[in-house]
C-alpha cells in the first residue's frame, strides 16, 4: 500500500495533487504547526500574464497552533473579489465550464475550520479528477501525534502498514531513504517532469495553483499529466 503525507494546501500546484494520484491512501496533516509563509492559505493564478495571488481569510493566524485549530473569517466582499478575479482570468480558458462551478463551490464554502475547508478542496479536486486515492485526516487516526518531523511520518506509515512511503521532492533534505528501508518502508520522491501548456499565448509561467492546469486543459489531459513525474 503506496502512503503519501502532507499539509493542506489551498488549490495546490500540480506536483501536489501528482503526489495524491501516486498514492493509494494520502495522509491530510492537519495537527501541525500552521506555517504562516507556506502554501495552506494561499496561491497564485495567471491574470493576463502576471501572477497574481489568491488567499483565504484566517483569523488569528499563528504559528503557535495547529492547523485545525484555525479558523476561516467568512467574508462574502472577499469571495465575491476571488470570483470575479477567477472569472476575467479564466473565463476564455477551454474548460471554464467545466472547473468554474467546482471552484465557486469551493469558494463559497461555509466551513469556519482551516483543515475541514481544505480537506473538502482536497476532495472535490479529486473527484473531479476521477481519483481513487482515499484521503485520512491525521488527526481522526490513532497514533503518537507528539512526535516530530522524521519520526511522526514513520508513525503514520507503521500505523497505516504502509509497504511504499512516496514524499514530495522537497522532502529529500528531511528524510533519510537508508533510515527508511532499516524500518521496513521504502522511499521514494516524486519529482515532477517539466510540464508546459498554453496559457493565452503568454510565456508559460510554471507551478501556478491547480486552477490554472484545469483552466487550460481538458479532464482527460489533466489525467495524462498527473502521470508527468519521476520518483527519484
Amino acid at each position: 500500500m503506496k502512503l503519501g503525507i502532507m499539509q493542506p494546501y489551498y488549490f495546490p500546484y500540480l506536483g501536489y495533487i501528482q503526489l495524491m494520484n501516486a498514492v493509494d491512501q494520502f495522509v491530510i496533516l492537519d495537527h501541525v504547526q500552521f506555517a504562516k509563509r507556506g502554501w495552506i492559505h494561499r496561491n497564485r493564478i495567471l491574470v493576463e500574464g502576471h501572477i497574481k495571488p489568491i488567499h483565504l481569510k484566517i483569523d488569528h493566524m499563528t504559528q503557535q497552533r495547529t492547523i485545525r485549530e484555525h479558523e476561516r473569517i467568512l467574508d462574502p466582499v472577499h469571495e465575491t473579489y476571488q470570483l470575479r478575479l477567477l472569472h476575467h482570468a479564466y473565463q476564455r480558458a477551454p474548460s471554464y465550464a467545466d472547473v468554474m462551478p467546482m471552484v465557486e463551490r469551493i469558494i463559497k464554502n461555509e466551513e469556519r475550520n482551516v483543515a475541514t475547508y481544505l480537506e473538502t478542496l482536497l476532495t472535490e479536486v479529486r473527484d473531479y479528477l476521477e481519483m481513487d486515492t482515499e484521503l485520512l485526516v491525521a488527526s481522526s487516526l490513532d497514533y503518537d501525534k507528539s512526535l516530530k518531523c522524521e519520526q511522526l511520518v514513520l508513525e503514520i506509515c507503521h500505523h497505516l502498514r504502509t509497504s511504499h512511503y512516496i514524499n514530495a521532492i522537497g522532502g529529500q533534505e528531511l528524510y533519510d531513504k537508508q533510515r527508511f528501508a532499516e524500518s521496513g518502508v521504502p522511499l521514494d520522491f516524486i519529482q515532477m517532469d517539466a510540464v508546459e501548456y498554453a496559457q493565452f499565448g503568454h510565456p508559460f509561467t510554471p507551478n501556478l495553483s491547480i486552477i490554472d492546469v484545469l483552466m487550460f486543459n481538458s479532464k482527460t489531459k489533466v489525467r495524462e499529466l498527473l502521470h508527468a513525474y519521476t520518483l527519484v
